[in-house]
């Protein structure tokens, strides 16, 4: 826990529902640049491409430039953001391709069991110990995940696509010598190029729908600081609250994709249903077992602070 982390935090608590519930509302966004006429894959680049100069905003009002640069100039740390990149491109895209096709549900699926998944890769990458009733967490999200097969008539690709790319995208970060604010603007300059490139061949064939209008182009600007903003305020907040407390939050997010989905129609049996109760169950152990382990370690931590 960091030294900051206290339960009473009511910022960093406010803080922490702004960021997920802004990670849950994003569908929303999609959703209404697809109205507007927006491809998924133009929707991408715009992300890409307006994300660097929030990103370097935030970069300048945290005083992190020297260490950008430091980041620029060390090849291996480089490279490993650069396969960061890579990864949350790809779960950008696949994610913007659910919410803007009707897969919402799905989408929600994989943010639902990311959490757990990250809980066994921490068991098998870096031997972190699950209890009986992580165990109990992650089998019932598995059942979850069987039913969603059964329900949908195939694997819910795009749910475990989402899960693992962030789990592998976390991974990295994990190991990677840079801040959170540092290692986001250096992803979305590898990502820029791309994007750039996509937006100006677009551009020449006249299919730009964010160059065509000047309420396009709103659009499409919008897209940096809804990129950015909730990562900034993640990293404000996660640094000031205890892991349990962040472990209940995080499931407002799924909720509120789940919400929207349901909200625009997508179909929902009731062996759907029966495979979300198994999901959330699953994150409601999670929540409740990490919210006592947090408390597990306050009180001991209590007991040796007290004088004999």
């Amino acid at each position: 826990m960091n030294a900051h982390a206290t339960p009473a935090d009511g910022r960093a608590v406010g803080t922490a529902i702004a960021c997920y519930t802004l990670w849950g509302l994003l569908p929303l966004l999609f959703m209404a640049m697809a109205a507007h006429g927006f491809g998924a894959p133009e929707i991408l680049a715009h992300r890409a491409v307006w994300s660097v100069f929030v990103a370097g905003l935030v970069l300048l009002l945290a005083g992190q430039w020297g260490e950008a640069r430091r980041v620029l100039a060390t090849p291996r740390t480089l490279a490993w953001l650069a396969l960061s990149a890579l990864l949350i491109g790809t779960n950008w895209s696949l994610y913007v391709f659910a919410t803007t096709h009707h897969a919402t549900l799905e989408a929600s699926l994989g943010y639902y069991i990311n959490p757990l998944l990250n809980m066994a890769a921490g068991a098998v990458l870096f031997r972190e110990k699950i209890d009986r009733w992580s165990a109990l967490a992650i089998g019932l999200a598995a059942i979850g995940v069987v039913i969603q097969t059964i329900a949908l008539g195939h694997v819910p690709i795009i749910g475990l696509t989402l899960a693992v790319t962030f789990c592998a995208y976390a991974v990295i970060r994990k190991r990677v010598p840079a801040s959170a604010q540092t290692g986001l603007f250096v992803e979305c300059l590898v990502l820029l190029p791309i994007g750039a490139v996509f937006l100006a061949w677009l551009t020449t064939h006249g299919q730009a729908v964010g160059f065509a209008s000047p309420s396009g182009l709103i659009w499409a600007l919008v897209n940096g600081p809804a990129t950015v903003i909730p990562l900034a305020l993640f990293a404000w907040s996660a640094r000031r609250l205890p892991l349990s407390t962040v472990g209940f939050i995080q499931f407002l997010a799924p909720t509120l994709q789940f919400a929207c989905g349901v909200a625009t129609g997508e179909p929902l049996t009731l062996l759907r249903i029966v495979s979300f109760v198994f999901i959330w169950a699953g994150a409601g152990v999670f929540a409740l077992a990490a919210f006592n382990r947090s408390r597990a370690a306050r009180e001991a931590l209590k007991t040796t602070a007290e004088p004999a």
